[in-house]
């Protein structure tokens, strides 16, 4: 069977995966780019951009790992967007523009589904309404043989990982302190103990934790 991945889920010292006052100019609240500093200069991220260049360091060879056999992934609707309730913009899809880096099936949770979107390189949204285990199986359907990324948002994460529905998770612990938005490890008390935890430091300050189902 496929396996469940999360990756580059970046975290504060004091456990925030987003900040206050998500908006349509603010995608992490508070935040800002902080969360991400260590991720833009590396060679993954510049490609996603279509760019040559970039750093090949420890960051990168991690980061990199994310999309290699990646068949589909789930969103929460935070991801997506900034709205709220029912949809008032159908017209506008999502932070990435017409040509979004998942270049998969992506499936994104919410209360208010509506019709699929096909972006441009093979992206295409889909607005469900479903618990984890049954996103989790559309997705797999979708996937075939390949594996399902968690994308996130961290209220996301945490329900497939509340869930037990994870097979790899990396998180990257950056050494800010947030103190306000919305935080990964609420409620998943003793999570270690399904996984076997590894964790490097690179020269960012970016302390990387993997934790791998045996």
């Amino acid at each position: 069977m496929s396996r469940v991945r999360v990756h580059n889920f970046s975290v504060s010292v004091d456990g925030y995966a987003t900040g206050e006052g998500q908006s349509l100019d603010a995608p992490f609240g508070h935040a800002g780019s902080r969360l991400h500093e260590w991720f833009f200069p590396t060679r993954t991220f510049r490609q996603m951009l279509g760019k040559p260049d970039g750093s090949t360091g420890v960051d990168d060879s991690i980061a990199g790992t994310w999309d290699v056999g990646i068949g589909a992934e789930i969103m929460g609707r935070n991801k997506f967007g900034p709205q709220r309730g029912p949809w008032e913009d159908e017209q506008w899809n999502g932070w990435w523009g017409s040509n979004p880096p998942f270049h998969t099936p992506v499936f994104v949770l919410t209360h208010h589904p509506r019709p699929s979107v096909k972006m441009e390189g093979g992206t295409t949204f889909h607005f469900i309404d479903a618990t984890p285990q049954e996103a989790l199986r559309q997705a797999r359907e979708a996937a075939g043989d390949l594996d399902v990324r968690i994308g996130g948002g961290p209220t996301t994460v945490r329900e497939f990982l509340a869930a037990d529905l994870v097979d790899h998770l990396h998180v990257a612990v950056v050494p800010i302190v947030l103190g306000r938005g919305e935080r990964l490890w609420d409620g998943i008390e003793g999570l270690e103990e399904r996984f076997q935890v590894e964790s490097v430091t690179t020269p960012s300050g970016v302390t990387h934790m993997t934790f791998t189902r045996p």
